[in-house]
């Protein structure tokens, strides 16, 4: 024989034995004390708070035979049946299983009908699925029913019940049990039962649960079955820590973990959104919060480290993803994205990420620290200045770095003390300051291939058509090929006499001129200037030492572009359509007329 379930075995019998729900139990012992009970009631509220067990402790009272201050006896004839079920005042029908119209109508024509006690009780259950035409047929003998009949319809979403029908009921409003009285409610059934259950057990029922007294007792059943040893179970702190702390492979990690632990990702994704929910409410509203007082105040510190703005938008990305999870094919990959963006919001590329920023920035303010940056800049290429392909996807250690340029550090002067403490400087250890780099040395000509390395693709390879000669240090003159690549040159002047000056640390004048190029037309080439050939010549015996990374242009390769005749319009029709004659319009239209 099946062991009879903790929920059912501990339902409430009285009024008093109702947790949570004080101003339903005041409302219906006042009506039935003063006689003035209702015709028709709707309960609504959430699963297992109870609405099905107040509506059978109603109608016991409305038939019992000794109540005592508006609470059944429990011991006539007509409570011990009502509980039993074999009572004919007390009728209950599902309306999940039984929600058409011929199932309403049987319901009606078993309410004219008498009964032996002085009320006969209708409770229809999960209300909200009759279809309309039920809803219909039931709305005429709810607004007059007989004077013997009292109807309760229970239903866990009020908003899909029509408003014909809510307009003709008593509404009641049940509550999810304060986490105290739940808590008190687990603990007087473990000792009444004699079941042996740890106090991390108990917590983690009461979490489980979630302010329902049925859900909550079918978890202590499902713990005691398992030896009164709490399981081990996902620590939803893991992934708000990682979040606050922007560390995506930590909030990974707590996914992977809970996938093995045979966590689904649409049910890890709706625990992680409750989770954000309690916490969002220790900040705005703690008197909602339905969690131990430890416990609660462990949730309202790392909220108030994680901000409402954040733990708002967290919900909403979260949110989002269980929407996407119902097509999706791999929903633990929504899950992962989410809580990526999440880690790293500066790199989402939207307002959120604008906003997770600014709120970094004002904390980091008020605090006087540093913002780190998100994530490390990729490695760059010292020969091209640009980002290294594939380097950031690489370790640290294999990513090459560019050779420190070299510094001189000038000896620290000695300094004249007295005995005693040249005596403890000797034994004590000193750091010495780092020195601060020095430009380096060499004329503008020498470190013309540096700055043109440090400049910007376009203005490069514009550049790059230069020689440079320096009649003072703090003079430059390039040698342009002519005079349009020399005004070219003079719009970008200002910007490599700045890298000039960043390089060299003094500022140097920059000038442009235009080398000698003479153009032989028989041959239809251009002769190399005179700065060009001297150019060549130099690249030619210098060792390759510029890592620019474009190719020289030889002028003596150029060529001017052959000149082809175009073909007119009407040569080409004669071409095609060999012996026709154009006929003019005007003319044609004169030998017409």
């Amino acid at each position: 024989m099946a062991v009879q379930s903790l929920y059912r075995r501990y339902r409430p019998r009285r009024f008093s034995e109702l947790r949570g729900q004080d101003h339903i139990v005041r409302t219906l012992r006042n009506s039935v004390i003063n006689e003035r009970e209702g015709q028709a009631y709707l309960f609504s509220g959430p699963r297992g708070t109870g609405k099905t067990s107040t509506a059978r402790i109603l109608a016991k009272v409305l038939n019992c035979e000794a109540p005592v201050d508006g609470e059944p006896c429990c011991a006539c004839q007509s409570c011990l049946a009502v509980e039993a079920g074999t009572s004919y005042d007390v009728i209950e029908l599902d309306a999940a299983s039984n929600n058409g119209v011929d199932d309403v109508r049987d319901l009606i024509d078993r309410a004219g009908l008498g009964s032996p006690g002085r009320h006969r009780v209708f409770i229809l259950d999960e209300v909200h699925m009759l279809s309309k035409a039920a809803e219909a047929a039931l709305l005429k003998t709810l607004e007059e029913p007989p004077p013997h009949v009292v109807f309760v319809l229970a239903t866990t979403d009020p908003q899909k019940v029509s408003e014909t029908i809510r307009s003709r009921t008593q509404h009641l409003q049940f509550h999810l049990l304060p986490m105290g009285d739940l808590e008190d409610h687990v603990r007087f059934v473990v000792r009444d039962a004699g079941l042996d259950v740890t106090d991390e057990a108990i917590e983690q029922v009461l979490l489980q649960g979630g302010g329902s007294a049925r859900d909550t007792l079918s978890a202590l059943e499902l713990v005691v079955a398992a030896g009164g040893v709490a399981d081990e179970v996902v620590n939803l702190d893991e992934f708000t820590e990682a979040i606050i702390d922007g560390d995506p492979g930590r909030v990974l990690a707590a996914v992977a973990f809970a996938m093995q632990h045979g966590r689904d990702p649409r049910t890890l994704s709706e625990e992680l959104v409750r989770h954000l929910r309690e916490a969002f409410l220790t900040q705005m509203a703690p008197e909602l919060v339905q969690l131990p007082t430890e416990r609660a105040d462990h949730v309202a510190e790392w909220a108030r480290r994680m901000g409402n703005g954040t733990i708002v938008r967290a919900m909403e990305t979260i949110g989002d993803a269980l929407i996407e999870m119902r097509h999706a094919p791999d929903a633990r990959l929504l899950l992962e994205v989410s809580l990526m963006k999440l880690c790293s919001p500066g790199d989402a590329g939207d307002v959120s990420a604008l906003v997770s920023r600014i709120e970094r920035l004002e904390k980091a303010v008020a605090s006087g620290a540093t913002v780190a940056p998100s994530s490390p800049p990729p490695p760059v290429d010292p020969a091209t200045g640009r980002t290294k392909l594939g380097g950031a996807a690489r370790p640290a250690s294999d990513v090459p770095r560019a050779a420190p340029e070299p510094t001189l550090v000038k000896p620290a002067a000695p300094k004249e003390t007295a005995a005693p403490a040249a005596s403890s400087a000797a034994t004590a250890p000193t750091t010495a300051p780092a020195a601060a780099p020095v430009p380096p040395s060499g004329s503008p000509a020498e470190l013309w291939p540096q700055v043109l390395t440090s400049l910007k693709p376009l203005v490069r390879a514009l550049y790059s058509a230069c020689s440079v000669t320096s009649p003072t240090p703090d003079t430059v003159v390039l040698s342009a090929p002519n005079a349009v690549h020399q005004a070219k040159c003079n719009e970008h002047a200002a910007t490599v006499a700045a890298a000039f000056e960043k390089i060299t640390g003094r500022t140097v004048a920059l000038n442009v001129d235009v080398g000698e190029a003479p153009k032989d037309r028989t041959a239809g080439t251009l002769r190399p200037s005179r700065a060009a050939s001297s150019r060549d010549t130099a690249t030619k015996d210098k060792p390759a030492t510029d890592d620019v990374p474009h190719d020289d242009i030889d002028p003596n390769e150029l060529s001017d572009m052959p000149i082809v005749p175009v073909e007119s319009v009407l040569d080409r029709v004669n071409r095609i359509l060999p012996g026709s004659r154009v006929i003019d319009e005007g003319n044609d239209k004169d030998s017409e007329k």
